[in-house]
């Protein structure tokens, strides 16, 4: 594979990521059946590839390893929750950018938990999300559904640098596909209790998205993301995954006619920046469920 076509499928795994927020957008159905058959139809599709590739998910993993990924599975599906919560409430926008500040969390997390010194870098970090946040809240304090759905968008990125966190001082040994198999069988076990009384009233259509959301935004993403990392570094891999919030706007504003506002778009250019910003500065972390977006 030439550097070329492994930047073309990162940016795929970008705009696929992005996706996912478009068809959180369109669904009918309440967020915890959009994460159980996303988890569901994912697996549906990892389980097949771990197969193929001669890794049975079974082997050389203890028992203790593979409730790790599990727990770590049920962790992605609430950051997940969270986050099409955001968009039921908020819209694509305000949620999506409300996630992306979910570097300054790590940086913050660093600084409390581990006593880890914060460089002016970081605090740089966090002081430009700070300020798009604040550009992307409503001018008007009255206006209580946006203010949520950045609450909940925000309590997503929150979550998914906690699991980022996690990621790196867990240490399990098993290969990416096979720990997301593990996971994702993780969020259909634990969300499938809330969501079979619900499964009955899906209709057609939203099966059809379900089936999108969990296929091409989640297995088909990973595949390309994972398949691009081999001749790309994982330093230029972050900057082109931190486009996904401004194909998920792009999209909600053809889609939906969602258009930002210029507070908005000034606000979006500073997390992004500060997305990518953080991407070059460090390695994400290995594990599969880093490599997740929503």
């Amino acid at each position: 594979m030439t550097r070329a076509r492994a930047l073309l499928q990162l940016h795929l795994a970008a705009l696929l990521y992005g996706l996912s927020a478009l068809f959180g957008q369109a669904l009918s159905v309440s967020p915890q059946m959009i994460v159980f058959a996303r988890g569901l139809f994912a697996l549906a599709v990892l389980a097949p590839l771990c197969l193929l590739a001669r890794r049975i998910p079974w082997r050389s993993l203890r028992l203790l390893d593979i409730g790790t990924l599990m727990l770590l599975g049920i962790a992605l599906a609430i950051h997940w929750l969270l986050f099409f919560k955001a968009i039921h409430t908020g819209g694509v926008a305000v949620a999506t950018l409300g996630f992306a500040t979910f570097p300054a969390f790590t940086a913050l997390s660093g600084w409390l938990l581990s006593a880890q010194r914060m460089g002016s870098r970081d605090w740089a970090l966090v002081c430009l999300a700070s300020a798009g946040l604040v550009l992307i809240g409503p001018m008007d304090a009255s206006d209580a559904t946006s203010l949520q759905g950045l609450a909940w968008g925000i309590a997503s990125g929150a979550t998914y640098a906690a699991i980022a966190i996690a990621n790196q001082h867990l240490k399990v040994t098993s290969d990416s596909l096979t720990s997301s198999v593990w996971q994702m069988a993780g969020i259909a076990l634990a969300l499938a209790p809330f969501s079979l009384d619900e499964w009955a009233e899906v209709v057609a259509r939203d099966w059809w998205l379900l089936a999108g959301l969990g296929v091409l935004c989640t297995g088909v993403a990973y595949t390309l993301f994972i398949s691009g990392l081999s001749q790309v570094s994982a330093n230029v891999a972050a900057v082109v995954i931190a486009m996904e919030p401004v194909y998920a706007i792009a999209g909600a504003w053809l889609l939906f006619q969602q258009r930002p506002t210029l507070p908005m778009a000034l606000g979006g250019a500073l997390i992004v920046g500060a997305v990518a910003w953080a991407g070059c500065r460090q390695k994400p972390a290995g594990q599969p469920s880093d490599r997740y977006r929503p």
